[in-house]
């Protein structure tokens, strides 16, 4: 009984998560590409509060969430960028998990600007890269920054919510 009630509540963070992603989603950073915005702050708050998993599902889910309100501008190759986020933020939260904050800040700004749309130099052009790396550079660091400030406001809330216990079954 008590390992149901432990995955209720993981479940339900990982909703309002992926909740919050949405509202992310609405707020967009300029760009040739509408599904930049300010989804993966959630993704990165899961993945520091709840573990890796958890924050690669809440930023695969955010992103897909985000290029849906942006009506889809590079159609099933956003099946790709959700994929690199979940990865992203998922080493984002071992590394937080690890005490190297900053560190994981570094890694997702630099994964998530430069080297996620690297694979987009083969499947449109160059150009394309180049004109992505701006926006997704200013994106990754307003995500990042807000949940490098909120993460240590939110900590006491997520280990009475009983949420660390279920993610370590």
């Amino acid at each position: 009984m008590k390992s149901n009630k432990l995955n209720g509540k993981l479940i339900s963070w990982l909703a309002m998560f992926t909740a919050l992603s949405v509202v992310g989603a609405a707020i967009k950073v300029p760009a040739i590409v509408s599904s930049v915005a300010l989804d993966a702050f959630p993704a990165l708050l899961a993945g520091a509060l709840l573990g890796g998993v958890a924050g690669a599902i809440v930023g695969a889910a955010g992103h897909l969430l985000s290029a849906l309100l942006g009506g889809f501008p590079l159609g099933p190759m956003h099946f790709l960028i959700a994929g690199e986020m979940a990865v992203l933020v998922w080493l984002f939260g071992v590394i937080y998990k690890k005490k190297q904050r900053l560190l994981s800040g570094i890694i997702f700004v630099l994964g998530n600007s430069l080297a996620a749309p690297v694979p987009f130099i083969f499947l449109i052009n160059k150009a394309f890269y180049v004109s992505m790396v701006p926006s997704l550079l200013i994106g990754s660091i307003i995500n990042t920054v807000i949940a490098l400030f909120a993460i240590p406001r939110l900590v006491s809330l997520v280990t009475h919510g009983g949420a660390k216990e279920a993610v370590k079954r």
